[in-house]
């Protein structure tokens, strides 16, 4: 079996990504590259059923490289930002506020100097049907410059150098729009300046392309700090 402790690190991220409320149902997937393959989450398997038999592997073009269950109809979005990008993991949900705010807005704006982590304000990808050419297309163009995009009308994918940084910059973009929804059901935000935004980055080491891991997720008192636990 190829990748077999990637294959262990996806499905558990799997069941996190569900505890952590990042999607529902059986939508939203999840990939680690090693070399000239990817693993990556199948089609339609529900999360709680998952093992490491059931991650597929996939060349750097998409095609399964072994014989198991169908892989991800979002393949070519992640083959597409591993092609235009120095990712190592990649992580496509569908939570509810990045959700929400991709059917309203263009652009998450720098509500927080923890969009750094991010590169700067999300830019929202423009529409386009899950799993097709024109969606990964749209979503490597937004993502320039950045570690994340918010796809309209249907959810965020993040990227990382390993499948943590992937993960956490998930988290961080989903507190995020969280916080700009709350803003905005009080008044209109104050919105930080671009030159705060490269400097909290180069303080956080995490600005660039080249970013590594970001810091701890901040998440509300009482919840354990590290919870193990679609169309995909």
């Amino acid at each position: 079996m190829l990748l077999p402790n990637h294959r262990v690190e996806i499905v558990q991220y799997c069941r996190r990504m569900q505890a952590d409320g990042l999607t529902v149902g059986t939508s939203g997937n999840i990939s680690v590259r090693s070399g000239d393959h990817i693993a990556i989450t199948p089609t339609g398997v529900a999360y709680e059923n998952l093992t490491a038999a059931s991650i597929c592997v996939v060349d750097l073009e998409g095609r399964p490289v072994e014989e198991g269950l169908m892989p991800s109809s979002e393949v070519p979005m992640h083959t597409s930002v591993y092609a235009q990008t120095d990712a190592l993991a990649v992580v496509h949900t569908h939570p509810l506020y990045a959700t929400a705010l991709s059917t309203l807005v263009d652009e998450l704006p720098a509500v927080h100097y923890m969009v750094a982590l991010l590169g700067g304000p999300v830019r929202v990808a423009p529409y386009a049907t899950y799993g097709s050419v024109e969606l990964a297309d749209n979503s490597v163009r937004a993502m320039e410059g950045r570690f994340g995009v918010i796809l309209q009308n249907h959810g965020a994918t993040t990227y990382g150098d390993s499948l943590a940084a992937a993960y956490t910059r998930s988290i961080y973009l989903e507190w995020l729009c969280r916080l700009y929804h709350q803003a905005r059901l009080l008044g209109e935000p104050h919105i930080l300046p671009p030159e705060e935004i490269e400097r909290v980055g180069r303080m956080l080491g995490s600005y660039g392309p080249a970013a590594g891991p970001p810091p701890a997720v901040p998440r509300p008192r009482g919840e354990a700090a590290d919870d193990p636990a679609g169309h995909r």
